[in-house]
């Protein structure tokens, strides 16, 4: 652990000092007023622990599994694209710091690394987050790259028909990162009339028309497991396991799409009563504390996927900054479980928080 850094908000300071501005506003941002992007770590804040005392806590198991793959901890590292505007090793050295915290990192479509890359580079568990393009087959071969790569599963994100409006992208004219798995299937050149090169390119390229239906199609072209990420509504959920995918991803991605909408952790509860234990739900948005996944954990999520401050980490000190970020998380983890009366992640109950929901019941 690095001598001085004391939590994982730390790493966003040294990282903003590290960076041009034009990427570190493109990792920190959000959409529009930010108001969701503020909210996603203002949710956590309100939830209370209720902690349980005189239990042995002389041993703390943090394991846990996911799709059958051992977790050290319910940790994730979440899709994240453009890893080498933080760092010249760009998602390889995030690969190397996931296998090292034995974790499992979802390689985002959009990375600087090829799929070929980062699976050459270690043997971290890997899933691949795919985006549906107007061209299917750009795609379908995306996936099969990744199959063949031995990546386990499809994170299908489907919460953009659209890029949402980030404004300081616009501001900044942000250039869109190589997205090198694209090479020779499509071009990231895009008009973008003086704004953002990004907003262009996705608005471009991003199928609208994407539907229900669709999630068939791609569970035609591989034999891997698909999870669904941008499930936001019981409705929505219900539908997601009519459809057969093998787990949801409770996400507003990190409040970079619809502005307003809620909380990613103030619906998880919700969406995990709707799907009844038929398939796995982990939450991303908002991570910054151990704590927070300690209450993920209670409100029903198999596990968290953390974002920003994996980038951060890694603009700051590379796949040890990656590293340090997730030990940070674990080491917080286990401290909060201990003091909770929780000795493996399984004792970890919904009666051991109280949400503001929880407190307005106590008072009707």
């Amino acid at each position: 652990m690095e001598i001085g850094l004391t939590n994982v908000r730390e790493f966003e300071e040294l990282a903003r000092q590290a960076l041009p501005k034009m990427f570190y506003d493109y990792f920190r941002g959000g959409a529009e007023d930010e108001f969701t992007l503020r909210e996603n770590v203002e949710a956590f804040q309100r939830i209370r622990l209720n902690p349980r005392v005189l239990i042995d806590v002389s041993s703390i198991n943090m394991s846990t599994s996911l799709l059958g793959f051992k977790l050290s901890s319910p940790i994730l590292v979440a899709p994240t694209g453009g890893h080498k505007l933080a760092h010249p090793e760009g998602e390889v050295a995030t690969a190397r710091a996931a296998e090292a915290c034995n974790t499992i990192m979802v390689l985002s479509f959009s990375s600087n690394c090829t799929i070929e890359e980062v699976a050459s580079s270690c043997n971290a568990i890997r899933f691949f987050q795919l985006y549906v393009y107007k061209r299917r087959d750009v795609s379908a071969k995306l996936v099969q790259r990744a199959e063949s790569c031995g990546f386990k599963a499809i994170v299908v994100t489907v919460d953009t028909p659209r890029i949402g409006r980030r404004e300081a992208d616009i501001k900044n004219k942000m250039v869109a990162p190589k997205i090198s798995n694209l090479e020779g299937l499509l071009s990231v050149d895009a008009n973008a009339d003086g704004g953002s090169n990004l907003e262009a390119f996705a608005n471009e390229t991003l199928d609208p028309s994407l539907s229900w239906k669709d999630i068939g199609w791609v569970k035609s072209i591989t034999k891997l497991p698909i999870l669904i990420k941008g499930v936001l509504t019981a409705e929505d959920a219900r539908k997601a396991v009519e459809v057969g995918v093998s787990g949801i991803v409770v996400s507003n991605h990190g409040g970079r799409q619809l502005d307003y909408v809620p909380a990613s952790i103030s619906v998880l509860e919700e969406v995990v009563q709707a799907v009844s234990g038929a398939i796995p739900v982990l939450v991303d948005g908002g991570v910054r504390r151990g704590s927070d996944i300690f209450k993920a954990i209670a409100l029903g999520a198999k596990a968290v996927m953390v974002g920003r401050p994996i980038i951060y980490g890694l603009a700051a000190k590379g796949e040890l900054g990656v590293r340090n970020v997730i030990g940070i998380l674990k080491n917080e983890l286990e401290h909060t479980m201990a003091l909770a009366g929780c000795p493996t992640v399984q004792d970890i109950t919904r009666s051991h928080v109280q949400t503001p929901a929880d407190r307005l019941r106590s008072l009707i």
